[in-house]
């Protein structure tokens, strides 16, 4: 059986500042600043505008690929298997 610890023991231990730490959290020199994070999301539209949009005839050509079975190969679902391991889905 587990006896009662004395939380009253350790009560020195958690209040004094460890030796080693220059700024503990108890002893913060401004409670009242200011942390809220800007961020700038211009740069990240810039760049989603910048990428290619799909060609539509390559979607019909990789659609007749498919359906025709040429795309079946061990090698092309090998290589499949291998970019969404490395790539995802």
């Amino acid at each position: 059986m587990i006896e009662k610890i004395d939380t009253n023991k350790f009560q020195d231990f958690v209040d004094k500042p460890s030796s080693n730490q220059p700024n503990p959290a108890g002893h913060l020199p401004n409670k009242n600043g200011d942390v809220s994070v800007q961020v700038d999301y211009a740069s990240l539209i810039d760049k989603a505008k910048q990428i290619p949009q799909a060609d539509p005839g390559a979607i019909q050509r990789a659609r007749e690929l498919l359906q025709s079975g040429q795309l079946e190969t061990r090698e092309n679902i090998r290589e499949t298997a291998e970019n969404i391991i490395k790539f995802g889905i």
